[in-house]
């Protein structure tokens, strides 16, 4: 028995599709379907590595000594091992492919056959990855993103390809895509590696170093090897306790940031290798990246929706952004997260240079001295109770728990407690209230164009340019809190990105009014024109 699904339309078996490459060899007796590179099981006996490393860290840690559980877990591997690699026979045997003058089609499975046909004209991301593993074998992993790609993994995935027959079939995908002018200078960015200079500027200087102890202490405990019975680990808590805290602390909090800085700096290395950015003869944004791991992701013009110029709060305080690209096709959340990048931590200066390049337009930058958005004003403020929300929540969810917690812990246990806890409403309360001024500073929004504009955020200031006719829809979001405070969120959902994009905090009269100026169109059936409503104010 066998079923089969369709996921475009059916070409029939008598549709023209290309030979077979010589990377990519035949189906006997299926004219134009190829197979992935036998290489592909290989591949999926990469995961044996982490599970013989830990046999062989345990048996160097007990100087040799195997026991009889590892004994077990070596017999179970080899089981896992021999069964994986029948199931990667048969299905590296059963799944084919092929490309047609009008679809992509994947065939796969064994007693249940899938076939899966994808139309040339509904790829729009086609992205090369590799591992280096994949590189060490001389294959790729090809994912070609849909229209309409989201949470249902409307993508086709081909694993193990031959790098040439990878770009052959890339060439072969896009070749429908929608030709466009090019720039005179087709490249938009390189890698400089002066930017190495904004790689410290990142949460995973400090957050990184935590993970990475919490990575290496679960690896060490699975292992059987408990790091707090090392000797050299007892050793070094207790000449830090032992040690003066107002020395210690400092040291401690100066070691960590330097190993983080380094390890910022190796993943940007790792990251943003022979980085490029350009636009490719089909009128299509290719990103090309990667050390260890090789990235390349390329994006139909017809996709792209906007850009996002994202300052981190270190990374603008170093003067530093980076690029995002607003795109359909990426796939989920998770996934967009990886490929929507298109540029590293660079000069705030490169990064409106390099969005402005990606839109083909200037980039409608509010720091820019002169800028005139909305016919000669800058992004429009927002009302002075949303810096007053700001304010408030600051105090009741970051100081007033601690003080609480701290001033409760010390009518238990003593008053140095409650000396800790009038301290730390002393330090954060001013911290506080300068983020809240922060972030309302960072607030504005305008229509340059074709594009809607909004700024927001202080841990992480965003600066969003959208093509106006991407928005599909409108949410008005609001709570009593808001309500009371006459303020409403307005979330601009896209079919790209993110799929929704907040613009927060506006005033609830405007809100309506700026969403249909931005989006002429959508929300005419729920507002009362004045000309319909004797000359009064529109409403929703």
């Amino acid at each position: 028995m066998s079923a089969a699904r369709h996921d475009g339309p059916d070409t029939g078996d008598g549709a023209p599709a290309p030979a077979p490459h010589d990377d990519g060899p035949a189906v006997p007796g299926a004219a134009g379907w190829r197979r992935l590179s036998p290489r592909t099981l290989l591949v999926h006996c990469g995961w044996l590595g982490a599970p013989l490393g830990s046999l062989a860290l345990t048996a160097l840690a007990t100087g040799g000594r195997i026991t009889g559980g590892a004994w077990v877990t070596l017999a179970a591997i080899a089981a896992t091992f021999t069964v994986l690699t029948a199931v990667g026979l048969v299905r590296w045997a059963r799944t084919d492919f092929r490309v047609t003058g009008e679809s992509l089609d994947v065939r796969s499975g064994l007693l249940t056959r899938r076939l899966r046909s994808v139309p040339l004209h509904r790829i729009r991301t086609v992205d090369l990855t590799a591992s280096p593993l994949h590189r060490l074998l001389g294959v790729t992993v090809l994912r070609a993103g849909t229209a309409g790609s989201g949470e249902g993994g409307g993508e086709l995935a081909l694993e193990a390809l031959p790098v040439a027959e990878a770009e052959r079939l890339r060439a072969e995908l896009l070749a429908r895509a929608a030709t466009g002018a090019v720039a005179e200078d087709p490249v938009l960015a390189r890698i400089n590696w002066r930017w190495l200079r904004y790689a410290p500027l990142t949460f995973w200087v400090v957050g990184g170093v935590f993970v990475a102890g919490g990575s290496a202490y679960r690896a060490l405990h699975e292992m059987g090897i408990e790091p707090w019975k090392l000797g050299f680990v007892r050793r070094a808590f207790e000449e830090f306790g032992n040690g003066m805290l107002w020395l210690t602390l400092p040291a401690a909090l100066l070691a960590v940031i330097a190993l983080g800085s380094v390890g910022a700096l190796v993943l940007y290395v790792e990251n943003w290798w022979n980085y490029r950015l350009e636009w490719a003869d089909a009128g299509t944004l290719r990103v090309h990246r990667g050390l260890l791991t090789t990235r390349s992701v390329t994006v139909e013009r017809a996709r792209l929706r906007g850009v996002v110029v994202r300052e981190p709060l270190l990374l603008r305080a170093g003067g530093g952004a980076t690029v995002r690209a607003v795109a359909g096709g990426l796939g989920n959340k998770e996934e967009n997260r990886k490929r929507s990048g298109l540029l590293p931590p660079a000069p705030r200066r490169e990064a409106v240079r390099v969005a402005g390049g990606t839109l083909r337009t200037p980039f409608p930058d509010p720091e820019v001295t002169g800028h005139q958005i909305d016919g000669g004003h800058h992004l429009a403020p927002h009302p002075r109770a949303a810096l007053r929300r700001r304010r408030m929540r600051g105090l009741l969810f970051a100081v007033l728990p601690g003080v609480a917690l701290l001033a409760g812990l010390g009518a238990v246990f003593g008053p140095v407690l409650l000396h800790a806890a009038w301290i730390y409403a002393v330090l954060t309360t001013p911290a506080v209230l300068w983020l809240a001024r922060d972030a309302y500073r960072n607030l504005g929004h305008g229509i340059v164009g074709e594009h809607l504009v909004v700024r927001s955020g202080t841990f992480s200031r965003d600066t969003l340019a959208l093509r106006r006719e991407a928005v599909a829809a409108w949410t008005f979001t609001t709570s009593p809190f808001t309500r009371r405070a006459g303020l409403v969120t307005l979330t601009a959902a896209v079919a790209a990105g993110e799929e929704g994009y907040r613009v927060p905090d506006l005033a609830a009269g405007a809100a309506p009014g700026f969403a249909a100026t931005a989006t002429p169109g959508i929300l005419d059936e729920f507002l009362t024109h004045p000309a319909r409503n004797g000359g009064r104010t529109p409403s929703t």
